[in-house]
């Protein structure tokens, strides 16, 4: 027995592991290695395309002086970038959550994918799985988050073998 202070202390009792323990978790892992087995469900990589794919909004006003600098053969000026359109925040809420399940198989799968544990990308994915940004931050956030999967994925290889 420790003493603390002046005040006695004990450590937790442990149960002791029984041969029931040790067969769920061979069942736990062997599960999850079936789940690495089978791979990265195809609506998974189609949400992180829809994410990453461009969503042009409207059309800026052409100019006549560009056609006339590209008519003469010169360089036309820097345009901006046309902007985004926003997610709906009903398919933002439903990409968010896919992703947060995203993340959860990832956890299970990855270990049993890669040689050496993916520390920083895992957490990343945690990080990101936490978060709950402002309605006019979420295409951002949903990138962001597509981006990270796509780094745990790219670790991970192909299916195909």
């Amino acid at each position: 027995m420790a003493v603390a202070g002046g005040v006695p202390t004990t450590a937790p009792k442990r149960r002791p592991v029984t041969a029931n323990d040790v067969k769920k978790r061979r069942l736990a892992h062997a599960l999850s290695r079936s789940l690495a087995v089978e791979g990265i469900p195809d609506d998974l990589i189609a949400m992180v395309e829809e994410v990453l794919s461009d969503r042009p909004g409207p059309a800026g006003p052409g100019r006549k002086f560009d056609n006339l600098l590209a008519r003469i053969g010169l360089p036309t000026p820097r345009q901006r970038p046309p902007r985004t359109m926003p997610l709906s925040p009903e398919d933002a809420t439903r990409i968010a959550e896919r992703f947060r399940r995203a993340t959860r198989l990832l956890l299970q799968i990855a270990p049993h994918r890669i040689a050496i544990y993916p520390t920083e990308e895992l957490r990343r994915l945690l990080v990101l799985r936490d978060l709950r940004p402002a309605p006019d931050q979420m295409l951002r956030y949903l990138r962001r988050y597509a981006l990270a999967i796509v780094a745990l994925l790219d670790l991970m290889g192909d299916d195909e073998e």
